[in-house]
């Protein structure tokens, strides 16, 4: 190697260290401020704060201290108190701190108060996962449905911070396509969220359209449900080679992926991934993305994907069924796939598939464990599936194979003038062939 292109090399690394080093001026040193309100345990209000620190990093903030304040009560005008928020004042200038970040939602009138105290940017868990949302929606669906879950959480915060918000910006709380549109006045921006919620409905009925396809070809649909990084989107790919991005992030899936999945039996299901879900996910957020987790509710089969080497496991499972409950899906059928069982501790993945009879060890990440998922798969839906009784005339041999594609047959006697089927069915199929049902004997 020459001495020029020694020089070349060297000179290129230096350019290339400092790119480094301007990137990581641009991340916002953050503070994170937990309460015990509202948890049962400390150790339960660590874990928010610990996976606030993971929210904060995925938006884009580099966690600079954690604070844990012991209360009972929120306070009226700042949430944590005079006294905390003084102490923390100085907390906020000695670290050279850009954002305070909240674990709790505040309202309005507390986040105007600590913004004059502590004199920078404070936001709450919500505009953070709104933030991530932003961040990652790129699907016009996706942008819809999170720009009207911004607006509706800034609308009520328009008040005394008109200029604060109609300022662009570029950090935790600012971000997203709905920006510009916090510039004008509160009747504009009550059009554009109406504007907003039509297109939405638009957007849901065709998803919904979609839907209804899939229901007459009589396919199981089952679909990924689970903790945020939990996994659900590595599965999709391992098991279907769907090419979704995996990203070790919070939220790094928001728009539904569906695809075809072959099980052991021979059976053709629908496997769809879905946005992942946290502790306290925003109601806003819940509410503006209800047509995309309407592939949740209309499933035939929800699979729990849960990640078996978190230190909480029991409140991440909690967290999810609480999500699912509110959008009207806690009756559908789960099964759950402990992930990650290549990193988990054995005993603790023993303790687990004994509490939960029925669940399924699994690795997405090496593949292990995944035929006895798919048998696991296959089992559930089966047993699942209605066993119906039909007659079919010999003249009908169309609707005996349609009956083969719809389900699995499992008894065939041909008589004099018909056939005899008993056929295990999807709810969904079995109005099809109600003129040919015949009561069991």
């Amino acid at each position: 190697m020459t001495e020029s292109s020694r020089g070349h090399q060297s000179r290129q690394r230096r350019r290339l260290t400092a790119t480094e080093i301007d990137l990581a001026r641009v991340r916002q040193r953050a503070l994170l401020i937990g309460t015990t309100y509202g948890t049962d345990t400390v150790e339960e209000a660590e874990a928010s704060l610990e996976e606030l620190a993971l929210l904060a990093d995925t938006a884009g903030a580099e966690p600079a201290h954690s604070e844990l304040q012991r209360r009972r009560t929120p306070d009226p005008a700042t949430y944590i108190g005079k006294g905390k928020a003084e102490e923390l004042q100085g907390v906020v200038q000695s670290l050279d701190i850009d954002v305070v970040i909240f674990d709790d939602e505040l309202t309005p009138a507390q986040q105007r108060n600590l913004e004059r105290m502590f004199a920078v940017d404070v936001v709450d868990r919500v505009a953070l996962i709104l933030d991530i949302f932003a961040q990652h929606a790129t699907s016009q669906e996706g942008a819809v449905q999170v720009e009207l879950a911004q607006l509706r959480y800034r609308l009520p915060r328009l008040r005394g911070r008109g200029l604060q918000l109609s300022q662009q910006g570029a950090g935790i709380g600012t971000r997203g396509p709905g920006e510009t549109q916090l510039e004008v006045d509160r009747r504009r921006l009550l059009r554009r969220m109406q504007k907003l919620e039509r297109d939405l409905l638009d957007l849901a009925a065709t998803r919904a359209t979609q839907r209804k396809a899939r229901k007459r070809r009589v396919i199981p649909h089952v679909a990924l449900v689970g903790y945020t990084n939990a996994g659900k989107s590595t599965l999709l790919n391992r098991l279907t080679h769907a090419g979704v991005l995996v990203q070790d992030q919070l939220f790094s899936t928001l728009d539904p992926t569906v695809r075809r999945l072959h099980l052991p039996g021979g059976e053709t299901v629908l496997l769809s991934d879905t946005v992942g879900f946290v502790r306290r996910l925003p109601h806003q957020l819940v509410e503006a993305f209800r047509s995309t987790l309407e592939e949740v509710v209309d499933a035939d089969l929800l699979l729990h994907i849960v990640d078996a080497s978190a230190p909480d496991v029991d409140a991440r499972i909690h967290a999810v069924g609480t999500v699912l409950h509110e959008i009207d899906a806690g009756d559908v059928p789960r099964l759950i796939a402990w992930n990650k069982a290549d990193v988990a501790d054995d005993d603790t993945l023993k303790l687990l598939l004994n509490a939960y009879p029925g669940s399924v060890a699994i690795s997405a990440a090496n593949g292990a464990g995944l035929p006895d998922l798919l048998t696991a798969i296959g089992d559930r839906l089966r047993a699942l599936a209605h066993v119906s009784e039909f007659v079919v005339p010999f003249e009908r041999g169309d609707v005996l194979a349609a009956l083969h594609r719809a389900g699995e047959v499992l008894v065939e006697v041909h008589g004099d003038r018909a056939t005899r089927v008993r056929a295990r069915l999807p709810q969904a199929a079995v109005g099809r062939f109600s003129e040919y049902a015949s009561t069991p004997d």
